[in-house]
């Protein structure tokens, strides 16, 4: 019998059930989505960098090391394994392919996995063993002969397998570079063997160490073994792993921030739909009771809708989410474009079970009380229609402005006191919708703005030039520079503190290169001191006038600059001038020309050149997985806002269809309750909007800060965003409103108005 009851309350309540188990699924599908974006890459990461022996630390000296200084760091107390490491980037033959050609002495630290092919044979002084990724983009096969040039040396030999490398899990060779390109750079090893046969000796400026010393500890340890001070680097700089645990951190920011929103909506619409359906469902509960049934019977029955919507809700919700979580993390998505990873299988973080447990048990616990408090009472009073609060006169009922409004505005502002929680749910939904909107709209605006400043105005050449600086002499530069009509720029690696940063000298005669100041603003460089950029001056500490000191990494250069001005800057870097570099004597080689030349002459002073268009393209590619978020969080805010505010309207229908009947008994027309309910959508959707756009500006800060702070990103939110986001949640309002105010015409007056008082 209960069954049969559980059923035709499904069928009458469908509206509200169906509203329920969207809501569910979404909450639950976008938290768990998001959670399984970052917890898949943390996995996956985690396991190329052990597979392949990434180091945690580098240490430099562009002299070189000796065997006998690897076998000191190896006896590092803390120090798992150590190798004598190298790594340049050369040209492929008779091609613009850049490729790292690699060598490790230790394949278990800063090796590779091989996909295909042969095993790594360190003796092995022909073989090659190449990017599976450039292989498979480049039609190379396990056997081909492949050629790179450096120095006019020719590395060439049988590929002997095709491997994947945590040292190039990104692989960015080129400076400024934002996107890989994998079918024009890629990486290839060889052995120690082939160097000697080629080169005639070894070379190793660097020893990488895999370690689980902290790095002030290794830094002093290895400066004890060694005897003397080098540059250590940690894993943090490195592009691989900086740039893949800066992906995990968006996706744990994201996963905390936007789909909790939509698990509390979910959670309040379940809490208020199911005191609703209990209210409706009081007499019901009352007939049972005077049939003999006992409370804890009537309440399990009450409470399996609970687990009904819990369920099935779950159920959705969990498969969205994998689906959510698939469309942003697999090999053939955005950001299997940008890592080169052999391993992508899904995961999620242990504590979303527990959260969609907790949710479930939320959800039973809010049914069984909403039931409980219709049970209260003996069975005459619980068949008793439910009877809502009787309203106090209210004080603006006193003032002679109430007597000059019309009857449908006295109607719906005692209608929307009267019922609170509704009134709440409703106003909420449309913040939330708003909300969405607006941070979602905000960020494509703030992207663009960014665009704008700094590759459509900040770069006022069209092509760069990359020098290679250790071919080309003081006199070689000078010619290249006229030739190509060009302004230059010097970069240095510098340290402050513990912390590395570029230093980059200018000349900028022919003003190919601006400074960003913030939006449409742009400064200049200073002649007598340096423009530091808003992350380095957040870091140090630094404000203008300040002085700070600047170690140069591979001398024993120090010096102290003027702080002028805090600009904003794509990289962690200290901008200054030509003429102040000068004054303070220091030392610097020119590696970077901006040209308006489009055609660059092979040269062998030249590693390469990047059109302006090319890495405004890459720019666009390396943020089109938030352009994805964000088209998918637009088309959610919209669903949110119609199942919400479809479900408080059903409910708001049911709770006044006595009301509303009453209303046509006394002669108003359909069309006019149809415009006293619209009106009232209409006064809760201008609140919500008006409440949605400061808490939308307040979302996007916070996503611009925790997502975005490595851009130094200017807040931009254009007339547009806000225009598209006001039509779209208002139109959503008047759509909600319009399907529910049509029930009207179905509304029964006899049955309605003789329900027992």
């Amino acid at each position: 019998m209960l069954f049969k009851k559980l059923i035709r309350t499904v069928g009458r309540y469908k509206a509200q059930f169906i509203s329920m188990i969207i809501m569910v699924a979404l909450g639950i599908g976008i938290f768990l989505g998001f959670n399984i974006e970052w917890k898949t890459l943390e996995v996956n990461v985690a396991k190329a960098f052990e597979d392949t022996g990434f180091a945690d630390y580098r240490i430099m000296n562009e002299r070189g090391f000796s065997a006998a200084d690897v076998e000191a760091i190896e006896k590092i107390e803390g120090v798992t394994a150590a190798s004598r490491f190298l790594s340049v980037t050369v040209p492929r033959k008779e091609s613009d392919d850049l490729l790292a050609l690699t060598i490790t002495e230790n394949p278990a630290v800063s090796g590779f996995k091989v996909i295909e092919g042969e095993a790594y044979d360190s003796e092995d002084a022909e073989g090659l063993w190449i990017s599976e990724r450039y292989a498979k983009e480049n039609d190379l096969s396990v056997g081909d002969t492949f050629t790179m040039v450096y120095k006019n040396i020719e590395f060439s030999g049988p590929i002997r397998g095709l491997v994947k490398s945590g040292e190039y899990l990104i692989c960015l060779l080129q400076e400024g570079q934002l996107m890989p390109d994998y079918q024009k750079n890629g990486f290839v090893y060889i052995s120690p063997a082939y160097m000697k046969r080629v080169i005639g000796i070894t070379f190793y400026p660097q020893i990488n160490v895999r370690s689980d010393l902290d790095k002030d500890t290794m830094i002093a340890k290895a400066e004890e073994a060694l005897g003397k001070t080098y540059m250590v680097v940690d894993k943090e700089l490195v592009t691989s792993y900086s740039e893949a645990h800066g992906e995990m951190e968006e996706g744990k920011t994201m996963a905390a921030l936007l789909p909790v929103i939509f698990l509390a909506i979910a959670v309040l619409t379940m809490i208020t739909t199911m005191h609703r359906i209990s209210i409706s469902e009081k007499t019901q509960i009352g007939t049972l009771k005077s049939l003999g049934f006992k409370d804890r019977r009537i309440l399990r029955h009450y409470t399996t809708y609970g687990v009904f919507i819990g369920l099935i809700g779950t159920a959705i919700g969990v498969g969205l989410g994998f689906l959510i979580g698939y469309m942003f993390v697999n090999p053939h998505s955005v950001m299997g474009d940008y890592m080169d990873m052999e391993h992508w299988e899904l995961h999620m973080p242990l504590y979303s079970i527990a959260v969609i447990v907790a949710i479930n048990i939320f959800l039973i616990l809010t049914t069984m009380y909403s039931v409980a408090s219709m049970m209260k009472g003996t069975a005459a009073e619980a068949l008793k229609p439910y009877a809502p609060k009787a309203m106090r006169r209210m004080w603006i009922e006193n003032k002679k402005a109430w007597k000059n409004l019309s009857f449908a505005t006295k109607w719906n502002i005692r209608d929307i006191l009267r019922h609170k929680s509704r009134s709440f749910m409703t106003v909420f939904g449309i913040v939330s919708c708003m909300l969405i909107l607006i941070a979602s709209f905000g960020i494509n605006d703030t992207l663009n703005s960014f665009i704008d400043d700094f590759f459509e105005k900040s770069m006022c050449y069209q092509n760069k030039i990359t020098l290679d600086i250790e071919q080309a002499s003081n006199a070689d530069v000078d010619a290249l520079i006229e030739k190509y009509d060009a302004d230059w720029c010097a970069e240095l690696g510098i340290q402050i503190g513990d912390n590395a940063y570029s230093m980059q000298v200018y000349s900028l005669d022919h003003g190919y290169y601006q400074f960003v100041k913030g939006h449409g603003e742009y400064i200049s460089l200073p002649e007598d001191g340096v423009l530091i950029c808003e992350r380095i001056a957040r870091k140090e500490n630094l404000k203008v006038g300040d002085t700070v000191s600047v170690s140069v990494y591979g001398t024993s250069e120090k010096y102290d600059l003027k702080v002028v001005d805090i600009a904003k800057s794509i990289s962690e870097s200290i901008m200054l001038s030509k003429s102040y570099a000068d004054n303070i004597g220091m030392n610097y080689q020119v590696n970077e020309l901006f040209t308006n030349v489009m055609e660059v002459e092979d040269s062998p002073f030249i590693s390469s050149s990047q059109s302006k268009q090319t890495v405004v393209d890459t720019f666009n590619s390396f943020i089109y997985i938030m352009f994805l978020m964000i088209a998918m969080l637009v088309i959610i805010a919209v669903i949110l806002g119609v199942v919400v505010l479809y479900n408080l309207g059903i409910m708001s229908y049911a709770e006044r269809y006595r009301e509303l009947a009453t209303l046509k008994v006394v002669g108003f027309k359909d069309r006019h309750i149809s415009r006293i309910l619209i009106d009232q959508n209409i006064w809760m959707t201008v609140l919500g909007v008006a409440l949605g756009i400061p808490a939308g500006v307040g979302i996007l800060k916070i996503l611009l800060v925790m997502l975005a702070g490595d851009y130094e990103l200017s807040l931009t939110i254009t007339f547009t965003t806000y225009l598209i986001s006001i039509l779209l949640t208002f139109g959503v309002s008047f759509f909600v409103g319009l399907m529910v105010s049509r029930k009207n015409k179905k509304i029964d007056m006899v049955e309605a108005l003789k329900v027992a008082e």
